[in-house]
């Protein structure tokens, strides 16, 4: 998926989407929106017409498209959801829409779908998710019956509903699953088909500025050429295929929200006074409700570059990173939009503050394309695979790795992030010995700490190739090489902490004891030395974010 976009491109596509999008939809108009419930289509068409072009980023060069990849959809996501994630969903459906064209169409059917998509900016809605099924793509209920003539099969007969299909009611083109006599099938329908229609929208807790419907399908019939592949029961494995991709989409959407309410909150700390000195003075203000979830946002940020860059670099599908990309960096938005309603005090509780709303929209960044307990539950999963293949050596040859970073480069706080990755090698073989993973919970909890301890490592890679001058072209420079080493020390500090105590916690609470004998090859009091200089840490992350230093 090697990228045709060079980094001066790049920038100059985000600055193009800033300024249009911004230009045509101030703070006003999208408070507005959000109390009419409205979805802005004229300007979603825009966005995907001559307006601005944005769909041309994810559509290959030979169709008529700029040829983007993983890093640059990443950049784009972002920027758009920094804006509005409503909007930025309207753009996603058509990303995500297009998905099961990409990797499951034909060279025929690749050529006609997504050129048409890059000539004609068409709208698109990824119907996958049923009523009954939820998440569960295997679980379908919607049918296509074949219809035959002349003993061959000449199209098919759809029938069936999709629930929560974002622009449901607006699309110009739908992708929808469906089961055939072979299973599981892509087909594309276009708006208008005989059959189709559409619920009315959903009354949403967020993202009212987006479209989400229930897309019904009563006897639709499509020719057989619109079976993408053209070859029945590839429906799920097409699927599977873009989880990876699509998932880092939505990481880069919390990753957005997360920064567009912190922003918003550093920016009301420097003018809100209490007690004779701005909030933005107070470590009782910073150090609680900003500096943390910007360190965590940046752990979200390295993991997505380095899963993106990979993508790019055609290592995989990387499901697993996807999912681990996507837990954190939407549960590090959501977490970064809730402290900002709590720094603006009784004023981000209403509705005039963008707090509130941007709070309410990227709540649904940790449901969309797969819960954060579906993430949970595939990060512990494959990363438990890779425990028992390795013989309980996968994080502990991770671990070393971190060692040896340390020893390259003290000051990224890698050697703290060695004691959390050895501490969850250490924990997770326990639960191997005790058979303790047959506890639902105990293997969703493993999830939770192995993202944070991949993501720490990630940041703590990410401040090493800022001093070395070696980050990607196109990668996020808001903050220095120093300002990445702290937020990598105090990322790994805490991250040491969570794992440690909540690897002890979940052995103790499945298997029952004292769990005394476990303290001591988790490194707890290596892993308690290792908190000196936090305070110092963060008095300079503050410092950073404030323009007090650089």
């Amino acid at each position: 998926m090697t990228s045709a976009i060079d980094s001066e491109t790049l920038e100059m596509t985000l600055d193009a989407i800033r300024e249009f999008v911004t230009d045509a939809l101030p703070d006003e108009k999208l408070l507005e929106l959000d109390e009419k419930d409205e979805f802005p289509h004229a300007l979603v068409k825009e966005l995907l017409g001559e307006g601005l072009g944005i769909h041309l980023v994810f559509i290959p060069l030979v169709y008529g498209g700029m040829g983007g990849g993983a890093f640059d959809v990443y950049r784009v996501c972002e920027q758009m959801a920094r804006i509005d994630l409503g909007v930025a969903t309207g753009v996603l459906a058509t990303f995500l829409g297009s998905d099961p064209i990409r990797v499951g169409g034909t060279e025929q059917q690749q050529a006609h779908w997504m050129g048409r998509l890059a000539e004609e900016g068409l709208l698109m809605a990824y119907g996958a998710t049923e009523p009954a099924a939820g998440s569960d793509l295997g679980a379908l209920k919607t049918r296509a019956e074949p219809v035959r003539q002349n003993g061959t099969v000449s199209g098919y007969r759809i029938t069936g509903a999709k629930q929560w299909i974002s622009n449901g009611g607006f699309a110009d083109l739908y992708t929808v699953l469906a089961m055939t006599p072979g299973g599981p099938t892509w087909f594309v329908v276009e708006q208008g088909t005989e059959g189709l229609s559409h619920g009315q929208p959903e009354d949403k807790h967020g993202i009212r500025a987006s479209n989400t419907a229930a897309v019904l399908l009563d006897d639709v019939y499509v020719p057989a050429d619109q079976l993408l592949g053209l070859v029945e029961g590839q429906g799920l494995i097409q699927a599977q295929r873009v989880f990876g991709y699509t998932r880092l989409m939505v990481a880069s959407f919390g990753l957005g929200c997360g920064w567009a309410a912190l922003d918003r909150a550093i920016e009301y700390s420097l003018e809100r006074k209490q007690a004779g000195s701005t909030l933005s003075e107070k470590q009782g203000y910073t150090h609680k409700l900003i500096v943390p979830h910007a360190v965590r946002l940046e752990a979200g940020r390295a993991y997505i570059e380095e899963t993106a860059r990979r993508i790019d670099s055609d290592e995989g599908i990387l499901n697993t990173e996807g999912a681990i990309a996507k837990y954190f960096s939407t549960e590090a938005g959501n977490a970064a939009a809730e402290a900002a309603i709590q720094a603006h005090g009784g004023y981000g509780y209403t509705r005039e503050y963008m707090v509130e709303k941007i709070k309410r929209d990227v709540r649904i960044t940790t449901i969309y394309e797969g819960t954060s307990e579906i993430m949970e539950m595939t990060i512990g999963r494959d990363r438990w695979q890779e425990h028992l293949k390795t013989r309980g050596e996968y994080y502990h040859e991770r671990a070393m790795a971190m060692e040896q970073l340390h020893s390259s480069r003290p000051e990224v706080g890698a050697d703290t992030t060695a004691l959390a990755l050895h501490a969850l090698a250490v924990a997770m073989e326990r639960c191997r010995l005790a058979r303790l993973t047959r506890n639902q919970h105990v293997l969703f909890r493993l999830g939770e700490l192995i993202a944070w301890a991949e993501c720490s490592g990630a940041l703590a890679r990410r401040a090493s190739d800022a001093i070395e001058n070696r980050l990607d072209q196109k990668a996020d420079r808001r903050f220095s090489a120093d300002a990445l080493c702290a937020m990598a020390r105090v990322m790994g500090r805490e991250t040491a902490m969570k794992v440690a105590m909540g690897g002890m916690q979940l052995v103790t609470g499945a298997e029952g004891g004292s769990g005394a004998e476990f303290t001591d090859t988790m490194n707890i009091e290596e892993i308690i030395q290792e908190q000196k200089g936090a305070i110092e840490d963060m008095n300079y992350i503050a410092d950073v974010l404030y323009d007090r230093k650089k």
